[in-house]
């Protein structure tokens, strides 16, 4: 396990919400006025971790890039979940597993906002390679605005292997891609699902996509011919949920 710094105010509020055992010390800048700091700082308190005002220039050293808002958290992280995980998180939900993979999405801010999406739309889990992916930074953790620590992250050694093991649990599993014809909103995602999103510059991987059974395309009627990573995750993991609620 590792500790690592969170940072802002959704991020720590994720973390003392969901998974306060693991905060090990809250600092709060000196001088906050901030109502919501305040009130975390109390939080904080009253589940019996250490709250410590400490000059801006401390947040900032800890905070690094991202910004703080007057308020981090030492957090203790647990190990990422592993493939082998990933049979046990599709159980809890039965038949209704909606899964999303990203194939080596590697800027934090479009990792953060994918997380954040799909915590909002209850998904089962997020799938990244490895060694492929940003991982959970302070970054990630204050862009995702608190969704890092409401959905699984599963870190797949071989990304193609764990989605081979979703096809034998019975998971049908649709890429995203510019250059095909068919339309994600013409597949059926009412079943249990996983929808993959390639990296920003490259998409998926070419044997990413040969194990996807369908392969779709966001269809874009302007003069753009793609969208960010993180806005493309968030159309079609809610053209998921519009279609389930049709049922």
């Amino acid at each position: 396990m590792s500790e690592n710094w969170i940072v802002g105010i959704n991020p720590v509020e994720g973390a003392l919400s969901n998974d306060a055992e693991r905060v090990r010390e809250v600092l709060v800048e000196n001088g906050q006025r901030n109502a919501r700091v305040h009130e975390l700082a109390e939080l904080a308190k009253s589940l019996k971790i250490p709250v410590h005002h400490r000059p801006r220039e401390q947040l900032d050293r800890v905070a690094g890039e991202a910004r703080h808002q007057g308020i981090v958290a030492l957090y203790q992280a647990p190990p990422m979940a592993g493939e082998n995980d990933l049979l046990g998180l599709l159980e809890k939900v039965g038949g209704d597993a909606l899964v999303l993979v990203l194939d080596g999405v590697t800027d934090p801010h479009n990792l953060g906002a994918c997380l954040r999406s799909a915590a909002a739309a209850n998904v089962t889990a997020v799938v990244v390679p490895k060694d492929r992916a940003v991982g959970l930074t302070p970054v990630v953790r204050r862009a995702s605005a608190g969704g890092a620590d409401r959905v699984p992250l599963v870190a797949a050694t071989n990304l193609a292997r764990a989605l081979r093991a979703l096809k034998d649990a019975g998971v049908w599993i649709t890429g995203l891609a510019g250059d095909t014809e068919q339309s994600i909103y013409d597949i059926d995602l009412k079943g249990p699902v996983a929808l993959v999103l390639g990296s920003e510059g490259e998409g998926m991987r070419r044997l990413t996509r040969e194990t996807c059974d369908f392969v779709a395309k966001i269809p874009m009627p302007g003069s753009m011919e793609s969208l960010n990573v993180s806005v493309a995750t968030g159309v079609v993991l809610f053209e998921a949920l519009r279609q389930r609620s049709a049922r």
